[in-house]
């Protein structure tokens, strides 16, 4: 008697994004950039406090920003106020200012004794991995706006990219100097990343009383 194959059946998969929220993150506001560095710095957190601020600063990706040597920073015992990198997405370079209190931050990070012989940035503490990975960098972001009691959700690590972009463009409604600094092949691409047309639009709107 012949028998009978019966297809098999494949357990359903679990979409990645269940129960997520996908989109765009916000950009965290001043009061907010604030609070995580008093976090940071009261508890001593020397790793945590200079990557965050070079986040602000930088407006790198995640990957990018993960990926520095302390080489691409420090020279001749000090941090350099002006950096230009190469985008690992777009090969295309790109150049950021680091501020005082950045720099500051980065020079403490870096002469600690975790970072003795270090040549990544950010190197990780897992012994495969020469560097932070993005996901442990999204992860810290989670902590970070978890802990000055945002929803984690409506932030993550795009949100430290698009924040001093974000505060740029409204003091100075300049987007061409904004695509530079995230360095978009196009403007139209940071009209986008902004969302500057609706929150123009919602601006507008606000003013009129009818």
């Amino acid at each position: 008697m012949s028998k009978i194959q019966l297809p098999a059946i494949k357990p359903k998969r679990i979409p990645w994004n269940k129960g997520r929220l996908i989109g765009q993150k916000r950009p965290l506001l001043p009061k907010q950039v604030w609070a995580i560095r008093a976090r940071l710095e009261l508890v001593s957190k020397l790793r945590d406090l200079a990557l965050f601020n070079l986040a602000i600063d930088s407006k790198l990706r995640g990957c990018d920003l993960v990926s520095l040597k302390v080489a691409n920073l420090v020279v001749a015992n000090r941090v350099r106020d002006r950096v230009t990198i190469i985008q690992s997405k777009t090969k295309r370079p790109v150049q950021f200012e680091v501020s005082e209190n950045t720099r500051e931050s980065i020079w403490n990070w870096v002469c600690s004794p975790e970072m003795l012989g270090c040549a990544c940035l950010f190197p990780s503490r897992l012994l495969d991995r020469p560097h932070l990975s993005t996901r442990q960098y999204a992860r810290m972001v989670n902590k970070w706006v978890s802990g000055i009691g945002l929803e984690p959700s409506s932030y993550g690590t795009h949100s430290l990219r698009r924040t001093k972009a974000a505060q740029i463009y409204r003091k100075t409604g300049n987007l061409r100097a904004v695509q530079l600094l995230l360095g978009h092949a196009k403007v139209d691409s940071t009209v986008r990343y902004l969302g500057v047309e609706l929150e123009d639009a919602l601006s507008i709107a606000e003013k009129i009383d009818i």
